[in-house]
């Protein structure tokens, strides 16, 4: 029997590991209700409740799903839980040439103003009425920074294979922090299981970021989550893949941080052909020629993952 659990952690990681005490034991078909604090290490209520670095809400053992098959994770709701976030206010060293640098740096921003030890931190407001953001400075320019929010989901995630135990910074098969502004309410994440019980986790959210995540942050806040997980046996993935309504997407990641943004279209091109081939039967030489005419690569981020995106309207039926 389906089973809705409540579950609020009193305790962050910042590592996808299994070795640390299980969050909430969940079956297929559970869903689970649940929230995020920020890449900061601050809640709902701006306390912070963990070091910075991408904490983790989890992890989450899920019954069934062994070593070779496929962890569905439905995300049913990524919703803003309060009225401001914070960016970088400077494109991230990876987005610019090297002469550029010394004019994206000033010294006008408050030290610790958000984050102590950290002068290069600006805080948005966020409406959660109107689902906008704001940048606070009332002055920007001449520009109105004001935009429509898209709340996502930086890091999720599983244990990797052996005793690998990656940080919530880099990603690769195990998921981590993808970074994917893609990752929104209503899709769908396809990780590969590496463990008994997957140890799956979650956090990182961001109230709108740009395709590549240029800053080096989105608008980082907390979330309340909504999700169910589904165990798809003997289902053997090689990379995280994503699904929505409109479209599927193949993710080449890479957990070498600042890697070559060519590996990662590699990645993504050959994984969507197998995914084409054995899940839409599709022969190589169409898949190939399907993918050569209507999909679209984008940049999930500048330090070096890429996602192969197809329309669902031009796959077979």
């Amino acid at each position: 029997m389906k089973k809705v659990h409540k579950v609020i952690a009193d305790k962050y990681y910042r590592t996808f590991s299994k070795d640390f005490p299980i969050l909430k034991t969940i079956n297929s078909g559970d869903i689970v209700i649940t929230r995020t604090i920020d890449s900061g290490g601050q809640d709902i209520d701006g306390k912070h409740l963990s070091e910075p670095g991408n904490p983790l809400t989890g992890p989450f053992y899920v019954e069934g799903s062994s070593p070779g098959d496929t962890l569905q994770v439905d995300l049913s709701k990524i919703k803003m839980n309060r009225n401001w976030g914070y960016t970088s206010y400077r494109l991230g060293l990876f987005s610019i040439t090297p002469d550029s640098i010394e004019n994206t740096y000033s010294k006008n921003y408050k030290q610790d103003a958000i984050r102590k030890g950290r002068n290069d931190l600006i805080s948005w407001d966020i409406d959660l009425k109107t689902k906008k953001v704001r940048f606070q400075d009332k002055n920007p320019g001449n520009h109105n920074m004001e935009f429509l929010a898209e709340p996502m989901l930086g890091c999720i995630g599983v244990a990797p294979q052996g005793n690998f135990n990656p940080t919530s910074g880099p990603s690769g098969e195990w998921g981590g922090n993808i970074d994917y502004n893609q990752i929104v309410e209503g899709s769908t994440v396809y990780l590969p299981v590496f463990q008994e019980g997957a140890y799956l986790y979650l956090g990182d959210g961001h109230a709108l970021q740009g395709d590549g995540e240029p800053l080096g942050t989105g608008i980082e806040t907390s979330m309340d989550l909504e999700f169910s997980v589904e165990v798809i046996k003997n289902k053997k993935i090689n990379m995280p893949r994503l699904e929505t309504s409109d479209f599927i997407s193949s993710i080449g990641s890479q957990p070498e941080f600042s890697s070559d943004l060519n590996r990662g279209l590699q990645i993504a091109t050959s994984e969507m052909i197998t995914w084409l081939i054995e899940d839409y039967k599709m022969k190589p030489s169409a898949a190939h020629l399907l993918i050569g005419m209507v999909a679209k690569y984008e940049v999930i981020t500048v330090a070096g993952s890429v996602g192969l995106k197809i329309m669902k309207k031009y796959l077979p039926k």
